[in-house]
C-alpha cells in the first residue's frame, strides 16, 4: 500500500497534468482555428469516466494512463489518420467539410501540431515562475550570491554578481556544477569564463582545502572557493524572467546532453523511461511540494522537446511532412506517409523499450533476478 501512495499515485499525477497540458494545447488551438474536436482522453484503451460538453467533444479517462490524444471530426484514429472512404466508420457530412483538420490551411494544422510541445514549454514556464516567487530557485544558476571572507573566490577575484560560464571551458548551467568540477579537480587551479556585467572575463582560481562539520559532529575535506548562489525570492515580473531564462537553460541542456549521447560523450545508461519516471516522482514527491514541482516542470520541457523529434508519428513528424506539403506545393502520397509512420512508430517502441530496459538495469532488476534462480 505504500508503494501505492508513494510512487504509483504520484507518477499517474505527474502523467495526467503533463499529458492533459500537452493535448490542451492541440484542444485550444483546434477549436481556434475551427477544427471540431470530438474527443479528449487522458489515457488510452476503454473509458472510464467522461462526460460530452455542449460542443460535442467527449472529455474521460480511459484505463491504459500511459499518454492521451485528442482526435479531430475526420480522424480515423488518435493519431490524426484521415478516414478512407468506405470504412465503417461514422461517414462526413459534406456541411461540416470545413471543420475536419485534414481540410484546414497547412498554417493552421502545422499551428495545430506545435501547440502540443508549445504548451508543455508554457507551462513550465509559469509553473517555475510561481515556484519562484513562492519559495525561490531551488536548483540556482551559477551566479555568485556572496563570497566568503579571506576565501580563495575572494583572492583571485571573483565579485557577487558574476555569472560562470564555463569552468575550464566545459559550459554549465548550475550553480552544483562547480561544485563537481572542483571535486573532480582535486585541489588543481581552474579556469572560470565569467560574465561581468555584460563583459566576457576569464580568472584563473585554485580552491583550497578546508576541514567542515557535517550534520552528525564529524568533519570532512574538501576544496572549496568559498562562492555561495544568488537566493531568494523573486517579485512578479523578475520571476516570469528567469523562470523563461531557465526553461531555455533546461531545454538547451538537455539537447546537449541528448547530443553528447548520440557522439558517444555520455551513456545511454543516463535515458530513463517510465519506471524511472515513476521512480523520481515517488523520491521527490516525498522530499516536498518544492523538489516535486521543478521535476513536474523539468518533465513537462523534455516531453515538449521529445515531441517535437522529426520522427512521423509524434508532432515533429508531423510538422516534417508539412514543411515537405509547403515545399513541394502538395502532400506526401500516402503511401510514403503509411511507411513512414510505420517506421516512426518502429523507432518510437525501440527507444521505449531500451529506456525501460536501462530502467529495469538500473534498479537491480535482472540482478535480483538472478539472485533468485541461482
Amino acid at each position: 500500500m505504500d508503494f501505492l501512495w508513494n510512487y504509483i499515485l504520484p507518477f499517474l499525477l505527474v502523467l495526467s497534468v503533463l499529458v492533459f497540458v500537452h493535448e490542451w494545447g492541440h484542444f485550444w488551438v483546434a477549436r481556434r482555428c475551427g477544427v471540431r474536436v470530438e474527443t479528449f482522453s487522458i489515457g488510452f484503451g476503454p473509458e472510464l469516466i467522461g462526460r460530452t460538453d455542449r460542443h460535442g467533444t467527449r472529455w474521460k479517462f480511459a484505463a491504459i494512463p500511459l499518454g492521451g490524444y485528442v482526435r479531430f471530426y475526420g480522424d480515423g484514429d488518435a493519431a490524426s489518420v484521415t478516414r478512407q472512404e468506405g470504412e465503417p466508420d461514422t461517414p462526413v457530412d459534406p456541411a461540416d467539410q470545413a471543420k475536419m483538420f485534414q481540410n484546414k490551411p497547412l498554417a493552421q494544422r502545422a499551428a495545430v501540431v506545435a501547440a502540443g510541445p508549445a504548451a508543455n514549454f508554457i507551462f513550465a514556464a509559469i509553473a517555475l515562475a510561481g515556484l519562484f516567487m513562492a519559495y525561490g530557485h531551488p536548483v540556482p544558476a551559477p551566479v555568485v550570491g556572496s563570497v566568503d571572507p579571506e576565501s580563495a573566490a575572494e583572492f583571485h577575484g571573483i565579485l557577487p554578481g558574476d555569472r560562470i560560464l564555463a569552468v575550464d571551458d566545459r559550459e554549465i548551467w548550475r550553480f552544483t556544477e562547480i561544485a563537481f568540477a572542483i571535486t573532480e579537480g582535486q585541489g588543481r587551479p581552474i579556469t572560470l569564463t565569467v560574465d561581468r556585467d555584460g563583459e566576457t572575463i576569464s580568472l584563473e582560481a585554485t580552491p583550497r582545502l578546508e576541514t567542515l562539520e557535517a550534520t552528525d559532529g564529524t568533519t570532512v575535506d574538501r576544496y572549496l572557493l568559498g562562492i555561495r548562489p544568488e537566493i531568494g525570492r523573486y517579485g512578479p515580473f523578475e520571476a516570469v524572467t528567469v523562470a523563461v531564462s531557465e526553461t531555455v537553460a533546461i531545454t538547451f541542456g538537455t539537447l546537449s546532453a541528448l547530443g553528447d549521447i548520440i557522439v558517444g560523450e555520455r551513456g545511454t545508461e543516463e535515458l530513463g523511461g517510465p519506471i524511472r519516471i515513476a521512480q523520481l516522482s515517488g523520491d521527490l514527491a516525498q522530499t516536498g511540494l518544492v523538489m516535486f514541482i521543478w521535476f513536474i516542470a523539468v518533465l513537462s520541457i523534455n516531453l515538449g522537446l521529445i515531441n517535437l523529434l522529426p520522427i512521423p508519428v509524434l508532432d515533429g513528424g508531423h510538422l516534417l511532412l508539412y514543411a515537405f506539403e509547403a515545399v513541394l506545393r502538395r502532400p506526401l502520397s500516402e503511401r510514403v506517409q503509411e511507411y513512414g509512420f510505420r517506421i516512426g512508430l518502429a523507432l518510437v517502441l525501440t527507444l521505449m523499450v531500451f529506456a525501460t530496459w536501462n530502467d529495469l538495469v538500473q534498479l537491480r532488476v535482472f540482478a535480483f533476478l538472478r539472485d533468485l534462480v541461482s
